[in-house]
């Protein structure tokens, strides 16, 4: 075994310890849920017994998880730059989420759109959570303010815009996969005219 792979090894039975305090269970009840044996289970958490894809399998699934989060590795991407939307006002960090969701946090200084043109519809839904500032949210013929520590969801069928309310605000705003094309389809370039 491999420095790396001891490191893995480590880390994955560290894990399903900390899963199993986190859900406030004794080892006999996550080996009654997992089916295998206490003294087994026990073996597996301290590093006396090998760990084999089966038994992984079980217990990820008794951990409500899934095998690739049960061995997934830290990346070096800890921190994330952001990136700058200069003609919508945005600053913007990206954020891991789970698959089919995306996350990012946004700097948002620019108000929402007065032309009804600007607002935008595709298909999915959309969640927006503000960390600080105020945000204004037209969607379809209505226009709401969301204040520090609200949110608001909606399904992005609705024609809606987003902006800064009374100077810059902070905003986590999370787009499920129907979205988050939605969203990337606005922002890709426009094509020269005569271009498909």
């Amino acid at each position: 075994m491999t420095q790396e792979d001891g490191e893995l090894d480590s880390l994955v039975r560290k894990r399903i310890r900390a899963l199993r305090v986190a859900q406030g269970w004794s080892l006999e009840e996550l080996a009654t849920r997992a089916r295998v044996s206490q003294s087994t289970l026990s073996r597996i958490e301290n590093g006396q017994r090998r760990l084999a894809l089966d038994q992984l399998v079980t217990l990820a699934r008794a951990l409500d998880t899934s095998l690739d989060q049960l061995v997934e590795t830290a990346t070096d991407d800890v921190i994330t730059n952001p990136t700058i939307d200069g003609p919508r006002g945005q600053l913007r960090w990206p954020i891991k989420a789970e698959p089919g969701m995306t996350v990012i946090r946004q700097r948002l200084t620019s108000p929402a759109p007065d032309n009804p043109a600007r607002m935008r519809a595709h298909p999915g839904r959309e969640w927006l959570v503000v960390i600080s500032g105020a945000a204004t949210l037209l969607l379809g013929n209505r226009r709401f303010r969301i204040e520090t520590n609200q949110a608001a969801e909606f399904p992005t069928m609705l024609p809606h815009a987003i902006g800064a309310e009374g100077g810059p605000c902070e905003t986590l705003a999370i787009f499920d996969r129907d979205a988050r094309r939605g969203h990337q389809r606005d922002a890709a370039p426009a094509k020269p005219s005569g271009q498909a």
